[in-house]
């Protein structure tokens, strides 16, 4: 660094192996040493640490002035997504961004990611625009952190309250009176050639058969998401790789229900969540999953994977799609871990910011579409899992208890599994022991 104090200006040279980069600004002669000059880090004059200090924030200015602009790459967006889709672009250049401020919104084929600003500084080039396809660790934009922050952006509240404040006031208004206005009689010549076209358009037949409102018959068209696609792919392999059947049981909640009645209120207040039957059939699976193994293995080429451990994946119905993220290592967690674990997945991917670390792996699929009062389905496997839970509404039914017609709450299970890996034996089963505990839930805790 070289510092020539014979005028205001300090001037600031950056030798850089790839070249040199000249930065003349900063007008501040208190800053600058009194005389001399600063070779390869050392000071000819006297004083050696006053000087180092008083110079401190030119050398500040020159890091920052060298290497104020700064590329970004698209980050990493999770295992196993290389690219993405610039979904919206939130700024543009020339705008102003704050450190960790939404920059764009890339779609993968799991999740919408926000990219954001790593610094505060002025947006100076986007090197992809919406809707094209990014890769991850390429250049995205490149931001000059030397940027000051404009004044019109300084204070957006209070430009908004001003606007709020001008808008509360009341504006008076002048009455006007308007001359009305007499519409303008056709000619004779005019006349005569709308008479007979009208007359010629009351004569035709009339074909239309329906309300008199018209026929719509418009249609539109939107490009699927990645998102969607991606489910798309994913079912239609399912289908096209497993053996999947499909059995059923039928449930009788009223201990359940009675459970949950009992002690809604004392979990909520102990835990702060609400108590849902979801954690009763998690809990009921794991159980059913230690007992049938087979269930919770996968096929891989010529071997089968047994896993000792329970990762569920829970199918949550967002505004952009199904999504399936996963509660991990559910063998070891409590009624109120399960129910904090859902709550927030829940929100997460409600609001968007659910990622696709949270939505990989899962060892076994519970799919509850009887939120949306389906009575009965045949879920199909998320793969690479080979079986799924579907769970449907309750409904009252008459069923025979000790010989005598009673109302029950009943829910249909419906169980589907590759029967490559599982047979009928180990479905059965399966199903059959979540019946039991879900029946009597005294059975979670006794473990049996």
């Amino acid at each position: 660094f070289f510092f020539f104090n014979d005028t205001a200006t300090t001037e600031i040279y950056t030798e850089q192996i790839v070249g040199s980069v000249r930065c003349v600004q900063e007008t501040a002669s208190k800053a600058a040493p009194k005389r001399g000059i600063f070779v390869m880090n050392k000071w000819a004059p006297a004083n050696l640490a006053r000087q180092q200090q008083s110079a401190s924030p030119l050398l500040a200015y020159a890091h920052r002035c060298s290497f104020s602009k700064k590329t970004v790459p698209v980050p990493s967006m999770g295992d196993s997504i290389s690219d993405g889709v610039v979904f919206e672009l939130l700024k543009k250049a020339g705008d102003y961004v704050k450190q960790d401020e939404i920059v764009a919104i890339i779609e993968t084929d799991k999740v919408k990611v926000d990219i954001k600003s790593p610094e505060s500084g002025v947006l100076v080039k986007l090197f992809a625009q919406q809707g094209d396809t990014v890769e991850v660790g390429k250049d995205f934009f490149e931001i000059d952190l030397a940027g000051a922050q404009p004044a019109g952006q300084a204070a957006p509240q209070q430009q908004k309250k001003q606007e709020t404040a001008q808008e509360s006031k009341p504006q008076k208004q002048q009455p006007t009176q308007e001359k009305p206005q007499q519409a303008a009689k056709p000619s004779p010549q005019q006349a005569a050639p709308q008479q007979a076209a009208a007359q010629q358009k009351a004569q035709q037949p009339q074909t239309h058969i329906g309300g008199t409102g018209g026929v719509n018959r418009n249609e539109r068209r939107e490009k699927m998401s990645r998102m969607r696609l991606k489910i798309a792919q994913r079912l239609k392999d399912a289908q096209n790789t497993c053996a999947m059947l499909t059995t059923f049981q039928e449930v009788d909640m009223s201990q359940a229900i009675q459970c949950r009645n009992d002690f809604k209120d004392e979990f909520l207040k102990k835990h702060g969540a609400k108590l849902g039957f979801m954690s009763f059939f998690i809990k009921a699976a794991v159980a059913a999953l230690k007992d049938q193994p087979a269930v919770n293995a996968v096929i891989v080429g010529n071997e089968i994977i047994y896993r000792e451990y329970v990762d569920l994946s829970v199918a949550v119905a967002t505004p952009t799609g199904l999504i399936v993220p996963v509660l991990r290592n559910c063998e070891n967690m409590s009624f109120a871990d399960v129910e904090k674990g859902l709550e927030l997945l829940a929100k997460k991917g409600k609001d968007g910011t659910i990622t696709a670390e949270e939505m990989a792996g899962g060892t076994f699929t519970i799919s509850n579409g009887g939120i949306f009062g389906s009575l009965m389905g045949t879920p199909i496997i998320n793969p690479p899992q080979s079986a799924i839970l579907g769970m449907h509404a309750i409904v009252n039914r008459p069923v025979v208890v000790n010989d005598t017609i009673v109302a029950r709450p009943m829910m249909y299970l419906a169980l589907t599994y590759d029967h490559r890996l599982i047979d009928g034996r180990e479905a059965v089963t399966f199903l059959k022991r979540i019946k039991s505990e879900i029946e009597d839930p005294r059975r979670l805790l006794l473990d049996i």
